[in-house]
């Protein structure tokens, strides 16, 4: 049971939150706030030890005191802010760097590829697609498709993960 949680509950967060990022261009606050309770019952389940939990909680707080200056300087959306902070949550230490790395990355392919997309014209049935219309006409960019697969990517390598592929650790 402790291992389908680890495999589906944080993945199905992060793809949810990819999603609703790219179709309507927000990311909703019960997203983190899953990721945040989420976390705490699956530490307390495999019992991880308070002092870890408590590191892993410092990383959130860095992150979204970053996050939220990114947030109030325009660079970011507030969405992306608390995603990123609720990601790193489960990173912890050991991978948060990796992971903020690989967003980046993701971050800057994703954005070229956009900015491709709309010096192209468009057809018309594609744009009547709500969600196409949002990300061909905005001036933003979903970056929460990036963050949700940087996480992804660098979730397989997580203490969580070697817990349901290698339990003796």
């Amino acid at each position: 049971m402790l291992e389908l949680a680890l495999i589906f509950f944080f993945p199905f967060l992060v793809v949810y939150g990819a999603a609703s990022d790219l179709f309507s261009m927000t990311i909703p606050n019960r997203i983190t706030l899953a990721l945040m309770v989420g976390f705490m019952v699956m530490a307390v389940w495999m019992k991880m030890d308070w002092v870890t939990i408590g590191w892993h909680w410092v990383m959130f707080a860095i992150v979204l005191a970053i996050t939220f200056t990114l947030f109030a300087l325009g660079v970011i959306g507030g969405g992306d802010a608390k995603l990123a902070a609720g990601i790193a949550l489960w990173m912890g230490w050991e991978h948060s760097l990796m992971y903020f790395l690989m967003a980046a990355f993701l971050g800057g392919v994703l954005t070229i590829l956009i900015v491709k997309i709309r010096n192209v014209p468009m057809p018309d049935w594609i744009l009547r697609q709500q969600w196409a219309a949002n990300i061909y006409r905005a001036e933003r960019i979903p970056y929460g498709i990036s963050m949700g697969a940087a996480a992804m990517l660098v979730y397989v390598q997580t203490f969580w993960m070697q817990q349901v592929f290698n339990p003796t650790i």
